[in-house]
């Protein structure tokens, strides 16, 4: 094992590669246990920035968050000043596993060196799906994932000579640039493949964004696939093209979803999962090695619904993944058990919510269900400002176990999705949750909270309640 610089005899090196909220977490938590007199940390970040909010990308580009500033948690320098050597501009090209070192490029100067690991931290997140049609990298067309990613898109609408977007996918990306787009002004064209916007729902449930996104005045092209882009004689985009149809565009943003960014590990031999992400163990050290962990949107984790490994690209998993790994660099334990697959979003007023299993899943598992779908309100009926809400509930046949919940409502819908999170991650039956004890007052839910109406009439579905 190679000891390293910095203290002298004795001091591991952590090696880090990527700067955002798993890599950075867990290099925060790692200096935590141990000093550098102990343990120094090096990261490597291809970026401009380090521990931000991508998620919020969206509220910065239409205007709700009005400084690119406030999505950074922590800056470089913040990061230097508690020993962690975070080297900015500077990209991993190679991990060299059987000699315990990596290859690093400056992207400013391109040169090019190794440095050596005691244990290593993979957090180089996901890549957004840019598909390879005639067009895709014409100027104007724009993916979101960085926040260089979203200064370029602002700069783009700052000089279009047009208000005209396009968005490609209406996954959350998709939906949530669509608003932004709707905020700044822009007529807005959502673009998409599958039959409903938001896949993550059952197509009855993403009816029900659709239409309002419709409501909005987005026009929404469903069941329609991207064939190329047309440009103009400045090479920028001008129109979408499918095969029934041109849409005119000033400016085109993917939100098609994104994948695990697994080159350097693929390459270095490192076990993937079928969805492309790392495998990891309980303590999200990399199968099979025991001086290397991963986290992030470049892992695969464990659904605790299904007992399968999903590839679910969320900042609340990352930071987790973090902190587990950091724990466990520093010497001490911790574990993370998996996920249920929650996720809350919303398009201008509409909140938009799921969590668990939805009816294909459950299917393709080998999973026999009851389905059902209740209308509600927000607050109690005659409350001011009561508003609709849908909620949809998946339960096992014969068990009664709770499989998943979608909501689709406004002010007041989407975090009650955290109810059914936890019925799920406690594996609670639809009859069980029927006594959960929830607050109640006419400001906040009607007397029976629209996910205990739910749970009440899959009860009865699945013969548990009568």
């Amino acid at each position: 094992m190679s000891r390293v610089n910095r203290g002298g005899a004795g001091v591991e090196r952590l090696v880090v590669i990527g700067g955002d909220a798993a890599g950075m977490s867990a290099a925060s938590q790692a200096r935590r246990m141990k000093g550098p007199d102990e343990l120094e940390i090096v990261a490597f970040e291809r970026g401009h920035f380090s521990s931000y909010s991508a998620c919020g990308i969206p509220y910065w580009v239409g205007g709700d968050v009005p400084e690119r500033d406030r999505l950074i948690a922590r800056t470089p320098e913040e990061h230097r000043a508690r020993d962690i050597d975070l080297r900015m501009r500077t990209e991993v090209v190679e991990i060299d596993v059987a000699g315990r070192r990596v290859r690093a490029r400056d992207l400013d100067s391109g040169t090019e060196s190794w440095t050596s690991y005691d244990k290593l931290v993979i957090a180089t997140g996901a890549r957004p799906i840019r598909p390879d049609l005639p067009g895709m990298d014409a100027a104007g067309v724009h993916g979101v994932q960085t926040l260089d990613d979203g200064q370029a898109l602002l700069d783009t609408l700052t000089h279009a000579r047009g208000r005209r977007a396009v968005v490609v996918g209406a996954g959350y990306i998709g939906v949530e640039m669509a608003e932004a787009l709707i905020n700044r002004g822009y007529e807005v064209t959502v673009v998409n493949r599958g039959s409903e916007p938001m896949s993550t729902l059952d197509p009855d449930m993403g009816r029900l964004v659709h239409e309002a996104m419709e409501g909005l005045g987005i026009t929404m092209v469903d069941d329609s696939a991207v064939t190329k882009l047309l440009t103009g004689e400045d090479g920028r985009v001008r129109a979408v093209a499918t095969e029934d149809a041109e849409y005119p565009a000033d400016v085109v943003v993917l939100g098609i979803g994104v994948r695990p960014e697994t080159t350097l590990a693929k390459a270095a031999g490192l076990p993937l999962g079928t969805h492309g992400g790392l495998l990891t163990d309980l303590s999200m050290r990399v199968r099979g090695h025991e001086d290397i962990w991963a986290g992030g949107d470049c892992v695969e984790v464990l659904d605790l619904v299904s007992g399968q490994e999903r590839h679910i690209p969320l900042g609340t998993h990352a930071n987790k993944h973090g902190q587990v790994i950091g724990t466990n660099v520093g010497g001490g334990y911790a574990t993370f058990p998996g996920v249920v697959g929650t996720a809350v979003s919303k398009v201008c007023d509409l909140e938009i919510a799921r969590t668990g299993l939805r009816e294909k899943d459950a299917r393709r598992v080998g999973l026999q269900f009851a389905s059902v779908t209740i209308e509600s309100t927000s607050r109690a009926g005659y409350y001011p400002n009561a508003s609709p809400m849908t909620v949809k509930m998946l339960a096992e046949r014969r068990t009664g176990r709770l499989l998943g919940v979608q909501i689709v409502g406004r002010e007041g819908a989407g975090k009650r999705v955290d109810i059914a999170a936890v019925a799920l991650t406690a594996g609670m039956t639809v009859e069980q949750m029927t006594a959960l004890d929830l607050g109640y007052a006419p400001p906040f839910s009607p007397v029976w909270d629209p996910v205990l109406v739910a749970a009440r009439k899959a009860a009865k579905a699945v013969g548990q309640h009568t």
